[in-house]
């Protein structure tokens, strides 16, 4: 008699899996990690001492309300508390974002290649995916994703910084599209990098959303404040998008250790500016050394770089863990690569140009 399973969702048949970047190997040549954009300093000053009476308290379930976390981000972007809503990393709150606009018959545009877990909650959603190349550039093609919106439109996804190829859009062209979008599409901008940009051009989508209701600004306490391990993250949005949001969170998903972290992390932002400061230079540097060796790099606001490599990606991915660092291939396309330890960077450096001669 042939085995019967529970019925489970059509939509969920050939979801992509999320692939997070490859760990650097323990025993292995591989020492350095430059796959998942982690920054590689140590928890700010007063963050573990946070961590550490928080985990006093693991018997207890955390603040649901987040509390704490949420009235200093309130002070600190100036925004009001109906405007704000927590989640397990701007990932979770992503989601949240698709749960709560889309579905079976919906459409979700971004561009593409852009954030790889865009496509995986978009068909979780049961919504349809609208990917939008990029420009030569690599960068959003804003115009062309106006194009492609429908009645069927619920939800758009801009990526500022992309990742993974670094790219920005400015305040003109932003602004030119949102014009161009019905008042009932939500616009998400995922600022995930946000710490890190330095054009000046680039608008802070924190200010972007203020006029407009159509507008979601999602963050993260994973790259630049170093959370990663501890999965917070949030969006700001006018109420009635904050709300939803809340609604559709998991319950207690937030630890009181990320939250308190969190706090610690947003209470240290001097020693937080001046880390970022680092990894900006130490961008600037690898930038400028790739494209000595005669690589095209596109012009990166965010923590690593991109390389578009083709068929050859895999190929150089492996020479990079020979070497002793481990960078995130995107098989056919290209290669992203965190800006880390200052040796870990070298070895990047040292590897791709004996690539190049290669080619």
């Amino acid at each position: 008699m042939s085995e019967k399973y529970p019925k489970l969702r059509a939509e969920l048949e050939g979801v992509p899996t999320y692939k997070p970047g490859k760990p650097a190997a323990t025993g292995g040549p591989a020492a350095f990690k430059l796959s998942s954009n982690e920054n590689p300093y140590p928890p700010l000053p007063g963050v573990m001492e946070q961590a550490i009476a928080a985990a006093g308290t693991f018997n207890r379930y955390p603040d649901m309300a987040c509390t704490g976390l949420m009235n200093e981000l309130s002070e600190r972007f100036g925004v009001p508390l109906t405007h704000l809503a927590t989640g397990t990393g701007s990932v979770g709150v992503a989601q949240q974002l698709l749960q709560a606009t889309s579905g079976p018959g919906d459409e979700v545009i971004y561009a593409w290649r852009s954030f790889e877990a865009y496509p995986i909650i978009t068909q979780i959603s049961g919504a349809t995916s609208v990917k939008v190349p990029l420009t030569d550039g690599e960068v959003h093609d804003l115009d062309a994703m106006a194009d492609a919106i429908t009645d069927r439109t619920r939800l758009i996804f801009v990526c500022n910084p992309n990742n993974p190829t670094g790219t920005v859009v400015r305040r003109a062209e932003l602004e030119r599209f949102l014009d161009r979008v019905p008042s009932d599409v939500l616009v998400v901008l995922d600022e995930a990098y946000r710490e890190f940009i330095r054009d000046a051009e680039v608008p802070d989508g924190v200010e972007i959303y203020r006029d407009r209701p159509n507008v979601a600004v999602l963050r993260t306490f994973s790259k630049a404040y170093g959370l990663a391990g501890l999965r917070v993250g949030f969006a700001v949005a006018h109420e009635p998008v904050a709300a939803a949001l809340r609604k559709t969170a998991v319950p207690f998903g937030v630890s009181q250790l990320a939250q308190d972290a969190a706090v610690a992390s947003l209470r240290a932002e001097d020693e937080l500016l001046g880390r970022v400061g680092s990894l900006v230079g130490e961008r600037a540097r690898v930038v400028d050394a790739l494209r000595g060796q005669g690589w095209t790099v596109p012009e990166t606001q965010a923590n690593f770089v991109w390389l578009r490599l083709g068929e050859k990606t895999m190929d150089f991915a492996a020479a990079c863990e020979a070497a002793g660092v481990v960078v995130r291939p995107f098989a056919g396309e290209g290669m992203r690569a965190t800006i880390g330890e200052t040796e870990a960077n070298d070895i990047f450096l040292k590897t791709a140009e004996a690539f190049r001669k290669e080619l």
